[in-house]
């Protein structure tokens, strides 16, 4: 694969994406003694917004630079924006640089004593990084694995299972391995919870998607972002977040995250909108 998340890292789809993961975790945890997450594309874990890749894109500087910079942020965004600043603080308020966490670490550093994290990755290079940033995390551990066979044979084997699904979509079978995947985790285990990200880039193929996780469930909660209007399929116009079995507090952090995004980072005619099927 030829995609590399650090050339997106800390864009406005993170910054979305990552503000509804962490909120949808933490009421996971309110509801679930124990919560098993299972990643299927991890990533490396962290990524350094002042590398090469990073600055080429320019995309944090338009996403996670301009969360910092705002007075309006709603609190939402607080557990992000925290680990945020734990990540770049060194010894003695020293600063390691513009590091910015993926949803890995962020996920990892929520854990309870009961609670585990799993994240699959394909790329050896990637996994070796994020075994060194899951290091720390007693209840993390780093797989190089297929992350759609293991979130199925994982689910029920203890804890909650909560699935996240953030493909690069360089293949063309991802929209299909995922309602697979779904239909077969909740087959195994019917109280877990799925969060799925998608990008936007045209209504068709989005719509097409939630016509074929509907013959799967009928307890979608869609998260739906547009940057701007969808005029231009080979870009990415907006995102969403697509979750199954979301305790009722996720509503409220999504919509918030959505609209502030929409309102503050988007261009005219951009939109959130968050609604349950």
């Amino acid at each position: 694969m030829n995609y590399r998340h650090a050339f997106h890292a800390g864009n406005f789809a993170d910054l979305h994406k990552h503000a509804i993961l962490l909120a949808m975790l933490s009421a996971l945890q309110g509801e679930s003694d124990a919560v098993s997450v299972i990643d299927t594309h991890a990533g490396a874990g962290g990524y350094d917004l002042s590398g090469e890749m990073a600055r080429r894109s320019g995309e944090a500087q338009a996403g996670v630079f301009r969360l910092k910079a705002a007075m309006d942020a709603p609190s939402v965004f607080d557990p992000l924006l925290k680990a945020v600043a734990e990540m770049n603080a060194g010894p003695n308020g020293s600063k390691h640089g513009d590091l910015y966490p993926g949803s890995p670490l962020l996920m990892a550093r929520a854990l309870r004593r009961a609670d585990r994290y799993a994240g699959c990755e394909l790329r050896p290079d990637d996994v070796q990084i994020l075994r060194q940033t899951l290091a720390p995390h007693a209840g993390a551990q780093a797989l190089e694995a297929d992350g759609y066979a293991t979130a199925v044979q994982q689910a029920g084997r203890g804890g909650r299972a909560f699935v996240v699904i953030d493909p690069p979509f360089e293949r063309p079978d991802d929209y299909a391995r995922i309602a697979a995947t779904t239909r077969a985790v909740l087959a195994r285990a019917k109280d877990a919870a799925l969060a799925i990200w998608l990008p936007i880039k045209d209504l068709e193929t989005f719509d097409a998607f939630l016509r074929a996780m509907e013959t799967v469930t009928d307890r979608l909660l869609v998260a739906e972002l547009r940057l701007r209007p969808l005029t231009d399929p080979m870009k990415m116009n907006g995102c969403a977040m697509v979750m199954i079995g979301a305790p009722p507090a996720v509503d409220e952090a999504a919509t918030q995250a959505g609209d502030w995004i929409a309102a503050r980072l988007g261009e005219p005619g951009g939109r959130s909108r968050v609604w349950r099927t």
